[in-house]
């Protein structure tokens, strides 16, 4: 077995794991970080993409208001080009208690949270879609951010400094000896290879997974995964992020974020954050809460339901999972189980994943003998290469908001027109250009799901209908002459289109209903793809779920 050492071994590849993995690094403290998907394959990938104001939790949650105020002004700085400045409205539907409005003002002063009362006629001037009914708005400084594009800015600022990401590397065991961590082992998944990771400490950063990270050491972390379901439309029936302005409960907030805008979220306990479903009942439940701020909001297109589960810390009873504190905690397993050698940060916001790291390495400097400060605060991050030549056209187009370094709507477009790309989009629902996906693959993405995180391929209204078989093309085309062969880039259309399929059937009506019916022929009456790994691996067979692959059993 391969052996390896370092000083902290980073348990997780999230907003978290990899923002302590370049504080790390920028101290000079030797790490390693592994996941066991790619770059945000967690909870970090599945959110709604709001950068928190803090507003949500001036009442119930003031620690974390703070927190979040302080770090959204951070976040703004150090990485421009995954945050568009779209603002946030709070608003007192109907439905609303009105005298909260008061209260929520005073919580905002009180927590160091920014916000004004606007008028219900200057709301409706700058989104006019909203209910008219609305009687009162409070502004606060939301916004909506790419975590995808935010990780791995981050990400590679950690491997300038001298850190090593490992993704598709899941850990498998925790090596004591005695009551000390002294490292791990760790599966290379696509290799099959296991690895042992010597280290002085391991950092356990593994969100919603923390808990069985933390028993493979023996000891217990009690994660309370909460599932938050939300639901993407096909339009951006507004531009700013809006809020019911009441305490945190489900379908309260729309978030606009690249071309859609995205309703969410609920709050439900599940045992297992690898096991959920996403119920009929909560996307009709968050569909008739979307009415309540934009009238008609039903007929819009709903273009795929997903959930993400919070990695919330339970240290004490409460009445449901709302009522769990959203701030985070470092647990100390020394002081606390008697077992030195691993420390776990659980909890937190992706808003404040930069404070977290920053008090997390903190500690393990502190540990390690290290006097260099945290540096993250002032740095700005890196661009990825397959974001190059888009984070370039900012300051190209005329629109206003274009004068500043922040992300814009019309960035896409305006890349394709300034190089007249049109003829060479890949993915024409998100304006993804060839060289785009190329530039993702030669960076490290290693199948259609790694790319659609990097430039957000397939995840338009055909949902990958017309993009996936040409980006499968390109990725076998690069990948070929390092062992790619046809039947891994054949497997990967059909996971692609499997996972694509499961945020689709809790959506099936209307014109997104036709869209998957056109997919189903595309991919089985003329592509044939039910036949693909068949026909690779003769005496073989597939079984699938998706009607788009027909649902069958096909034997060679």
């Amino acid at each position: 077995m391969q052996t390896l050492s370092t000083d902290v071994l980073v348990i997780g590849g999230g907003a978290t794991g990899t923002g302590c993995a370049l504080d790390l690094a920028m101290r000079g403290i030797r790490c390693i970080l592994v996941e066991k998907g790619d770059l945000t394959h967690g909870t970090t990938g599945r959110y709604h993409g709001l950068l928190h104001s803090g507003g949500r939790y001036v009442t119930k949650d003031p620690q974390s208001a703070t927190e979040c105020a302080h770090e959204n002004a951070i976040l703004r700085r150090i990485m421009p080009h995954c945050i568009e400045q779209t603002s946030g409205f709070f608003v007192i539907t109907p439905w609303d208690d009105e005298s909260y409005g008061d209260v929520f003002v005073a919580n905002c002063h009180r927590t160091g949270v920014p916000v004004q009362e606007i008028s219900v006629a200057e709301m409706l001037r700058r989104e006019p879609a909203l209910n008219p009914r609305i009687s009162r708005v409070f502004e606060v400084h939301d916004g909506s951010a790419d975590s995808f594009l935010a990780t791995h800015s981050v990400a590679l600022a950690a491997r300038e400094y001298g850190a090593e990401i490992r993704t598709y590397h899941n850990v498998v065991d925790l090596v004591r000896v005695g009551d000390r961590v002294v490292g791990a082992i760790v599966e290379d998944l696509r290799s099959g290879e296991r690895i042992r990771i010597d280290c002085t400490y391991v950092l356990n950063a593994a969100g919603a997974w923390a808990g069985k990270i933390a028993a493979l050491a023996g000891v217990t972390v009690t994660v309370v995964p909460g599932k938050g379901t939300m639901v993407a439309m096909n339009h951006r029936m507004v531009n700013t992020v809006v809020n019911r302005c009441k305490l945190p409960s489900d379908g309260d907030i729309i978030v606009p974020i690249h071309t859609v805008a995205v309703i969410g979220t609920t709050d439900v306990h599940v045992p297992d954050p690898d096991v959920f479903g996403i119920e009929p009942e909560e996307i009709q439940f968050m569909l008739d809460e979307g009415e309540k701020l934009i009238p008609g909001f039903r007929q819009y297109r709903a273009l795929r339901a997903w959930a993400g589960v919070r990695p919330l810390y339970k240290d004490k009873d409460v009445a449901s999972d709302r009522d769990i504190p959203r701030t985070f905690k470092l647990l100390d397993h020394e002081e606390r189980d008697g077992v030195s050698g691993i420390l776990s940060i659980v909890g937190g916001k992706w808003t404040t994943y930069r404070l977290m790291a920053e008090q997390t390495v903190n500690e393990l400097a502190r540990r390690l003998g290290n006097t260099q400060p945290c540096r993250t605060a002032s740095e700005v991050l890196p661009v990825p290469r397959f974001e190059h030549r888009a984070h370039a056209m900012v300051t190209v187009s005329t629109d206003p908001a274009a004068q500043t370094p922040h992300y814009w709507l019309g960035k896409p477009l305006a890349l394709v027109e300034s190089e007249h790309a049109a003829g060479d989009l890949i993915c024409e629902c998100e304006l993804v250009t060839r060289d785009r996906i190329v530039a993702a693959i030669d960076a490290g993405a290693h199948n259609l799901d790694d790319i659609r995180r990097d430039v957000r391929m397939g995840m338009g209204p055909c949902q990958g209908g017309w993009c996936i078989y040409r980006t499968a093309n390109l990725l076998y085309e690069r990948r070929c002459a390092d062992g790619l062969s046809h039947t891994h880039a054949n497997e990967a259309i059909l996971h692609f289109l499997q996972e694509r399929w499961k945020g689709l059937t809790p959506v099936l009506w209307g014109d997104q209903l036709r869209q998957a019916r056109l997919d189903e022929l595309i991919y089985a009456g003329v592509l044939g793809i039910h036949r693909l790994r068949a026909l690779a691996e003769p005496g073989g067979g597939l079984v699938t779920q998706h009607p788009a692959i027909a649902t069958e059993y096909v034997q060679a």
